[in-house]
């Protein structure tokens, strides 16, 4: 028997995390100011890249002592610069809930073959932050985006530290509050929170970071791409735009529409408040529905971001090709597409819900969810 479908249907099925949805207004008739077939180098370029910079600085809340860079390889070459600059000065310990965390370790481990003190958690789960020690330098993600587990606050860090925080913050930028008082690097990418293009990274260093730069020579070689210093001093050109390597104006271009567009909606608490509003409705379809949970067990740890989701139903007896065959259906009917859970992730679902997608279409979306799981249910019963 046919199961009913919902009336409604999301206004954009654009669920992804990452890249993410684009602001509610984008257009592409509104990056026509984009000085396309120009050098980046012209006055016209670093314009627009030093908007770009002191953009993030407003909205985000940066204290002005931070440097702010715009690097190439999104938030991966943000964090592997970090790490390949300022890692083996002192001791390094490494936090993993997710596959990112857990990609960090293998380069800091294999690649850079450092004797690390490693962490880790299962998905769904969380490091015990007590049992940091922060006479090392510390490597961890924010917010686990492929387990929607993040950390609550920056209580666990110490003010006095003695070693380094680096933050991959990819998937909390412009939706939790990030302590910049406890964050040494803090690495993002445009292409998640604001919805922008993918390759482009950003590097945030403290003065403490900027001082390890400084005083401090990694024993591997650099490639260019990679180089923050010369000569023993910062680079400081990287922080005003003068980019390591060439740019897209036009993914520059699209970057500041959605920084126009986050001050229109409040700013760095609109963001977040609208964030939350998209976590609620779906924290209020799981509380109604017993067949599915978050991934993340403790709430305190969820995100609000990248919300991962498991199917619980008894019945379900092959629950990778049960989550995949719900996310089919889906992306099938257009009312969401890309939530099935990533691929190293346990089997199931993931929203994006920052600030770029609407709460009515979050809303819309659930009683979808559910058409799909009880049509998938009732195949695998028709089929047994």
């Amino acid at each position: 028997m046919a199961i009913a479908q919902p009336a409604s249907r999301p206004a954009n099925p654009r669920f992804s995390s990452g890249p993410c949805a684009k602001p509610p207004v984008f257009d592409l008739s509104k990056l026509s100011g984009a000085p396309l077939g120009r050098s980046h180098r012209a006055a016209v370029g670093k314009e627009k890249l030093k908007a770009a910079i002191e953009g993030t600085r407003e909205i985000l809340n940066i204290p002005a002592g931070y440097k702010i860079g715009i690097v190439p390889a999104s938030d991966t070459g943000a964090v592997e610069m970090a790490m390949w600059n300022l890692l083996g000065a002192r001791g390094t310990e490494m936090l993993a809930w997710e596959s990112f965390g857990s990609g960090w370790v293998t380069d800091v481990v294999k690649q850079l073959k450092l004797d690390a003190t490693v962490k880790t958690a299962d998905y769904g789960q969380i490091v015990d932050l007590g049992s940091v020690d922060f006479t090392n330098d510390v490597v961890f993600t924010w917010n686990g985006t492929t387990s929607g587990v993040r950390v609550p606050n920056g209580d666990w860090i110490p003010s006095d530290r003695e070693g380094l925080t680096i933050c991959d913050a990819t998937s909390a930028a412009f939706a939790q509050h990030l302590p910049w008082d406890k964050l040494d690097v803090t690495t993002f990418s445009w292409q998640k929170v604001l919805g922008g293009e993918a390759a482009h990274g950003m590097i945030i260093l403290s003065p403490r970071a900027v001082e390890r730069l400084e005083s401090y020579t990694p024993a591997w070689p650099l490639p260019k791409i990679f180089r923050l210093t010369k000569g023993g001093k910062l680079i400081d050109g990287i922080f005003q735009g003068a980019t390591i390597n060439t740019p897209s104006m036009l993914a520059v271009e699209d970057y500041l529409l959605a920084l126009d567009w986050a001050r229109s909606v409040g700013g760095m608490e609109g963001l977040r408040e609208r964030a939350y509003a998209n976590l609620a409705a779906v924290q209020s379809f799981v509380q109604d529905n017993p067949w599915i949970a978050f991934l993340a067990e403790q709430p305190e740890y969820r995100s609000n971001t990248s919300v991962c989701l498991k199917f619980t139903d008894e019945r379900i007896q092959d629950g990778a090709a049960f989550a995949k065959a719900v996310a089919k259906r889906l992306e099938n009917e257009g009312v969401a597409y890309d939530i099935g859970a990533y691929r190293d992730a346990p089997p199931g679902l993931r929203i994006w819900c920052g600030g770029t997608v609407e709460a009515a279409d979050v809303a819309a979306l659930m009683p979808w969810i559910k058409w799909a799981f009880e049509a998938e249910i009732a195949a695998q019963t028709e089929a047994a």
